[in-house]
């Protein structure tokens, strides 16, 4: 299947690729509707073409045009002969008990394993190493960075094998991950951040302060924004413990103290220089891609 330049706009819907089975299929058409999207967005002198590629010059080799990137784009790229990663990236992605959530419509575990793929496709895309670590209060999945196709395979078919599951603690599998990591690369959090504040901080700071990017994903659905105007009956999906809920007297306390968390969050990442996004369920994917790419730009 590829995307139509007339349709590419429904492959950024989560609603419309959560329907999609295949999730290989489900990143490759979520990247290639970005990509023509953004062709066509006040963006579209932005380098979505990256290192393999540069713009074609007068005098350049006609036989090393891209034809499939023209095809894309409507633009002459010519294809550079670059064999060795720029980057390695590390995509951390959280599959504990409360990003399954809500129960009807996309959850959050769906919307953060559609970005992860998508993301995973991206990078093998531009050449570049990525690998994968799954979490909640343990190690669930590893599969270390590269820019293999294999390694893209064996990707998408963990996170297609990954169900939600544990609580959120992840600080001993981060604090690990440090360690391992001897090179300079970028570590990607995907997670709703439902934890403790100031060990996030602490976690992603690690990262840093051992030279390596980091930016963070948080995501949420409009379920987690704006709680029902009606009396109901809550449970932690993670400790099942059960509390009843007065909209009267909570849902303004809720929004203040979830808004102040997202903006203390984003406030202490940025002083660390860690870029931060807030992303919803209901949001398209380019979102975020768009917000990755400028990131990407900025290290090279």
């Amino acid at each position: 299947m590829a995307v139509e330049r007339t349709d590419y706009r429904k492959f950024l819907d989560p609603r419309v690729v959560s329907e999609l089975k295949d999730l290989n299929l489900r990143a490759r058409l979520i990247v290639e509707g970005f990509l023509i999207g953004l062709h066509r967005s006040p963006f579209h002198g932005f380098s979505v073409e990256f290192k393999e590629h540069r713009a074609y010059n007068p005098g350049d080799e006609i036989r090393w045009i891209d034809w499939k990137v023209y095809a894309r784009t409507n633009r002459f790229y010519v294809r550079k002969f670059e064999e060795e990663t720029n980057l390695k990236a590390y995509i951390l992605f959280d599959v504990s008990k409360s990003m399954d959530f809500p129960e009807k419509g996309v959850s959050k575990f769906e919307y953060a394993r559609s970005l992860a793929a998508a993301l995973s496709y991206l990078f093998f895309f531009q050449k570049d190493a990525v690998g994968l670590l799954a979490f909640s209060d343990r190690l669930h999945t590893f599969v270390p960075p590269s820019a293999s196709k294999a390694n893209l395979h064996r990707i998408l078919i963990e996170l297609t094998k990954l169900m939600p599951q544990g609580t959120t603690a992840p600080w001993k599998v981060f604090a690990e991950l440090a360690e391992r990591m001897k090179k300079r690369g970028l570590v990607i959090l995907i997670s709703d951040l439902y934890m403790e504040g100031e060990r996030i901080l602490k976690a992603m700071r690690n990262f840093r302060y051992r030279q390596h990017e980091v930016l963070v994903f948080q995501v949420l659905s409009p379920e987690d924004m704006n709680l029902p105007g009606f009396p109901v009956l809550l449970r932690d999906l993670e400790t099942r413990e059960e509390v009843s809920y007065d909209p009267d007297s909570m849902r303004a306390a809720y929004r203040k103290k979830l808004s102040d968390f997202v903006e203390g969050m984003k406030k202490e990442l940025r002083k660390d220089r860690i870029d931060f996004e807030l992303l919803t369920t209901d949001l398209g994917f380019e979102r975020a891609l768009y917000f990755y790419l400028k990131k990407r730009e900025k290290l090279f």
